[in-house]
């Protein structure tokens, strides 16, 4: 059982924080897949304190979406309050601080993954915001900066005593990024040394593995992060294989294809036509993956920027696929 202040979730599955992903609208998709509790965008600390109008805009939720999150990042602790305080305004279900952005970008900079290089840097960091806010405060971090250092148990401890109240771990370390295998054997590990919600995220790109992390592992909760990019209903499926054993509606082609329409739809809600357009591009390639004659189709939506075209090709692709399914010859054993 995941419990987080108000929030009581059983099995609780996790739409893991990631820039330039979870908008409102991929938020809103990924809810109705049967995500139970989502998070925004990283937020800058310094974009905040500096008043910056669009890093404010990523804090932007709303009521469907209960319960979530609003995710922040920094290095220096004032900031990191005063952005804080910021996003409580915003009426959040919780903060989180991410200590775990492997980017040299940030990481380099002493921000997410960076404060793992100084423990005591982040759980004094941690104390001051959850002093400063009334909402609950949450981490999400990793195992350590390399396999030499490895510091998860000792962060564990400092984040409890600190009045965080929950550790979401990407079991791999800051130097792994999204390379090797996750061990997820530290969720264990770190559950033996603390008493609050651990969250196992790292490795989980199928309902598999959503069941996998479950069965292997005390862990309160599983969180998902790129497994969602392109399938959604990775939320879905991995409810019916909690409950029953296996998938009972697996996803079908037409499915995939109304989905990612319907996910345009939402970005194209919330922002200018062209400027939702351009940047979904980036979605296609999940939504198709695996379909006859996709590479063709994918260049071809790269051409357009506005909706009806888009969602005129990807209807008579799907025409074209049911009409292919019909005529393929059988395979012969």
């Amino acid at each position: 059982m995941l419990e987080i202040g108000k929030i009581k979730l059983d099995k609780a599955l996790l739409l893991a924080p990631m820039e330039e992903i979870t908008n409102p609208g991929f938020r809103k998709l990924c809810k109705e897949f049967g995500a139970d509790l989502m998070y925004t965008e990283f937020v800058n600390a310094d974009g905040l304190s500096r008043k910056d109008k669009k890093t404010h805009a990523k804090m932007k939720i709303f009521d469907y979406e209960r319960p979530v999150g609003i995710q922040i990042y920094g290095g220096n602790i004032e900031p990191m309050v005063v952005s804080a305080k910021i996003a409580e305004k915003e009426n959040p279900d919780l903060i989180d601080i991410n200590a775990g952005c492997w980017v040299k970008k940030v990481a380099n900079r002493g921000a997410g993954a960076g404060l793992l290089k100084d423990p005591p840097l982040m759980e004094k960091m941690v104390r001051a915001i959850v002093e400063a806010v009334d909402l609950p405060v949450t981490v999400k971090t990793r195992l350590g900066w390399d396999d030499e250092n490895i510091v998860i148990l000792d962060v564990a401890r400092r984040l409890e005593d600190a009045g965080a109240k929950a550790l979401t771990v990407h079991c791999r370390t800051r130097k792994q990024g999204h390379s090797g295998d996750a061990a997820w054997f530290w969720i264990d590990r770190i559950k033996e040394v603390v008493d609050f919600p651990v969250i196992l995220n790292g490795g989980v790109m199928t309902a598999s593995d959503i069941k996998r992390a479950f069965d292997e592992t005390n862990a309160d909760g599983v969180m998902i992060a790129r497994g969602a990019i392109g399938q959604p209903w990775i939320f879905r499926e991995g409810k019916e294989i909690l409950e029953f054993g296996d998938i009972k509606n697996p996803v079908t082609t037409e499915e995939r294809i109304k989905t990612a329409l319907r996910h345009l739809r939402y970005e194209i809600e919330i922002k200018e036509e062209r400027r939702a357009v351009i940047p979904f591009r980036k979605f296609y390639s999940g939504y198709l993956k695996g379909m006859y004659g996709a590479s063709k189709i994918r260049q071809e939506l790269m051409n357009y920027v506005e909706y009806a075209p888009i969602e005129e090709t990807l209807l008579k692709y799907l025409d074209y696929l049911n009409n292919y399914e019909m005529t393929k010859p059988e395979s012969k054993e």
